[in-house]
């Protein structure tokens, strides 16, 4: 596990972020993710998925800038910024975020684990 190997997943996580690829998005996310939502709700890998299956969430604008990055034995930590423009349930949002991620090398590869992310003033 190196930086740049993580960096990478990030990207991935980007693009399957905005592209809504639901096939990259299995991949990436760990069966057992536990995610606290800006809301305060705990996300599973199921509700995730399924978010994107049903259309609730589109991004249109993505901009992430990541603020630091430790690997910690077989776990990296990542923590961002990310600027978000798109539609929730059909409603416009346009917000600035935070978040902390958790990837974990496992025996399928290297997955999200967990994760939170809270609205921050843009």
């Amino acid at each position: 596990m190196t930086k740049e190997a993580i960096l990478e997943l990030e990207n991935r996580l980007y693009s399957a972020i905005k592209e809504c690829d639901l096939q990259a998005l299995d991949e990436l996310l760990h069966q057992d993710l536990l995610f606290v939502s800006p809301t305060g709700e705990v996300i599973t890998k199921e509700i995730d998925l399924k978010t994107y299956r049903d259309g609730l969430l589109k991004v249109v604008e993505l901009l992430p800038m990541i603020d630091d990055l430790h690997i910690i034995d077989d776990t990296a930590i990542v923590t961002l910024t990310m600027a978000l423009k798109g539609y929730y349930n059909g409603q416009l949002f346009e917000a600035k975020y935070r978040y902390i991620r958790f990837w974990k090398h496992t025996t399928e590869g290297i997955k999200v684990i967990g994760g939170s992310g809270t609205q921050i003033a843009i």
